[in-house]
């Protein structure tokens, strides 16, 4: 009996062992099939490749003016006086055509924008002549004439990045641009005529926000790409933008601006400028800029007041109907010893109504109609027989206080 028992409990442990050893092996995953003797066996994953580094981003674009303008005055001299770059009488014109090309690699850029035209000639007007040496060549504005802007960058990694630039650039003052393509009327204001056109300067910008901006400048002065004196100027600026809604800026620029050896010493002239435009509606845009400034010099204090007032309605897609008021006051220091030379006119104040149509027969074409009365304090304009030959020694005679003119203009760009 003893025996039976035994054999029993040997069997019952045999069959426990073998049925334990039957589902440990159902749970085991099954063995990878023998690959087909015609089957490629997989390649085993590639390591991920290097991003191509990127090149420098370029940038190439351009615009040409042309117009033709009539003066009602007549000059026989052909020139429609103090109008900034729309000043010939009766005569097609290449305003100006320019050629504008930018790059930017990583944290470093540059800019290089080339014209020919009247309007260079007027732009660089003021631009100091400076002679030179037996080994140093001279300066004057027919050097630089054919450069619109021209300047070399670097964002700095601080923040969201401090934008360093350093060259010509054209100047932060004012509301209306340099090129016709981008403002409302063909001619210029007499605030854009009046205050400057360009600046050489180390330039810094930042973006506070998406929508708040500052900047700062250290420039050689008004007009100047070679200093007339031996002061530097300084600008700061902070503006304000909601995308197609509003745009504003607050602008301040200070430094010694007459030239060496100026009977008025060397005064530091302040000026303040601020302006706003605001899109009321798809239609209707509305726009304004105050300037004041003042200099306290040898012979008193010379200030002047600006202001313009601009609108414009889009009744259609591709028309645009726009009309600028704009007045310009004045005031020339005086006293026992003298009086000090104007900042801006030989008049004490100027002022100018403007209508202009814009039709856009493609969108990187625009052709404008313009109506324009200029008006002034005292005779500054020409009409007529003019007396003089234009040169040094005897110079055109302004014989109107007043000037109407016609302008058909057109712009294409790129």
């Amino acid at each position: 009996m003893a025996l039976g028992r035994a054999a029993a409990r040997a069997a019952l442990l045999t069959f426990v062992l073998v049925n334990a050893s039957r589902q440990a092996r159902a749970q085991e995953p099954p063995a990878p099939a023998a690959p087909s003797p015609n089957e490629t066996p997989p390649a085993a994953p590639a390591p991920p490749a290097e991003e191509p580094k990127k090149g420098p981003s370029l940038a190439l674009s351009g615009y040409v003016e042309a117009n033709y303008s009539y003066n009602f005055n007549r000059p026989s001299n052909g020139l429609t006086h103090y109008r900034g770059f729309d000043n010939r009488h009766d005569s097609i014109t290449i305003a100006n055509a320019v050629l504008d090309g930018s790059f930017d690699y990583q944290s470093v850029s540059g800019r290089l924008a080339l014209q020919v035209g009247h309007t260079p000639r007027t732009y660089y007007l003021a631009e100091p002549s400076s002679p030179g040496a037996a080994g140093t060549g001279g300066t004057d504005a027919s050097y630089w004439q054919f450069i619109q802007q021209a300047y070399a960058g670097w964002r700095a990694p601080v923040g969201r990045g401090i934008l360093l630039q350093m060259g010509i650039f054209l100047s932060p003052i004012g509301i209306e641009s340099m090129a016709t393509k981008d403002a409302w009327n063909w001619s210029r204001s007499d605030l854009f005529f009046g205050l400057p056109f360009y600046h050489t300067a180390l330039r810094a910008s930042y973006e506070i926000s998406d929508r708040l901006a500052v900047s700062a400048l250290v420039t050689n002065g008004w007009n100047s790409v070679v200093d007339n004196n031996a002061y530097k100027s300084i600008s700061a600026q902070i503006t304000y933008k909601i995308p197609d809604r509003l745009s504003a800026s607050l602008l301040y620029f200070g430094g010694v601006e007459r030239p060496r050896g100026a009977p008025e010493g060397t005064p530091w002239r302040h000026l303040f400028d601020a302006w706003a435009q605001v899109d009321a509606t798809r239609f209707l845009s509305l726009a304004a800029e105050g300037n004041a400034g003042f200099e306290v010099n040898r012979f008193g204090i010379s200030s002047w007041e600006a202001l313009a007032l601009y609108a414009r309605l889009r009744p259609r897609e591709w028309l645009y109907i726009a009309g600028r008021f704009d007045r310009f006051w004045e005031q020339v220091a005086s006293n026992n010893a003298g009086a000090a030379s104007p900042i801006f006119w030989p008049a004490g104040w100027v002022s100018s109504v403007t209508a202009t149509v814009d039709v856009r027969p493609h969108e990187n074409v625009s052709v404008r109609a313009e109506y324009r009365h200029d008006a002034s304090e005292r005779a500054m304009f020409f009409r007529g027989d003019v007396q003089g030959s234009g040169d040094a020694a005897s110079p055109f005679v302004p014989t109107a206080a007043f000037q109407n003119t016609i302008t058909l203009g057109a712009t294409a760009w790129f």
